[in-house]
């Protein structure tokens, strides 16, 4: 609608240049003047701000065939284009610095993300890892006996998360209180390794950056693009209501 308005400002620009059936002079001889050609700048910079470069003469054309209702190119109906012209240039927009954005951030962090598949690379030869088709990676340090969660499933775990070089970055058992999770609500990593596991197991997973936090989280110990290693015990599902 802000774009919209913005053509109803135009027309009334144009309206004034009709009537003069000429452009203004160099010389702003009057207030109306100067008004007039003040609205002429201040729509074709907001214009240009919200659309980039349009066809003056069709423009024009537009404006003109709509005053006398005859020859219309399009239909009343068809103006919803506008808007959803101006959406797209700002999604456009979006993406591009949100492109430019993961550039500079993969840039700034390609030795934490080398680090990362290089030590994932050779803990996958390591005995007893086993590594899934997404390029997760567990060690069984307990096997359970009861039930497998579900995506939708809620579960007890203790755990602790580890950077690859052993840094403890996180652990419920330093609170020693178990964390209530769902599993479809936590990183990728976490949501695959626990449908791996039964209640009562306890796993060593290694997760690669792309299954945890990507280029899109930093915190004082993890950065951008960072591998990390998880000891997970499922303790149990826990039955909703």
């Amino acid at each position: 609608m802000k774009v919209f308005k913005l053509f109803i400002i135009a027309f009334i620009s144009l309206s004034i240049v009709s009537c003069k059936k000429q452009y203004a002079s160099e010389k702003l001889e009057s207030k109306i003047d100067s008004v007039s050609y003040a609205l002429g700048m201040d729509m074709a910079i907001k214009l240009e701000a919200s659309l980039g470069k349009i066809d003056t003469d069709l423009f024009i054309q537009g404006y003109l065939n709509a005053i006398d209702s005859t020859a219309l190119l399009l239909e009343s109906k068809d103006l919803n284009i506008i808007n959803a012209y101006a959406q797209q240039i700002r999604m456009d927009a979006v993406n591009k610095r949100q492109q430019e954005s993961t550039v500079d951030v993969e840039k700034e962090f390609a030795e934490t993300k080398r680090l990362g598949v290089e030590f994932l690379a050779y803990n996958k030869t390591q005995k007893g890892v086993v590594t899934t088709k997404s390029g997760l990676q567990y060690q069984i340090l307990k096997e359970g006996k009861g039930a497998k969660p579900s995506p939708t499933s809620s579960v007890k775990v203790h755990y602790t998360g580890k950077l690859i070089n052993g840094a403890v970055f996180e652990s419920s058992r330093s609170k020693n209180q178990p964390s209530l999770q769902r599993v479809n609500a936590v990183i990728k990593g976490w949501s695959e390794g626990l449908q791996l596991m039964k209640e009562g197991a306890k796993y060593r997973f290694f997760i690669p950056q792309e299954l945890a936090y990507g280029a899109t989280y930093k915190s004082k110990l993890i950065q951008p693009y960072t591998a990390l290693v998880f000891e997970i015990e499922l303790m149990e599902i826990v039955k909703t209501k």
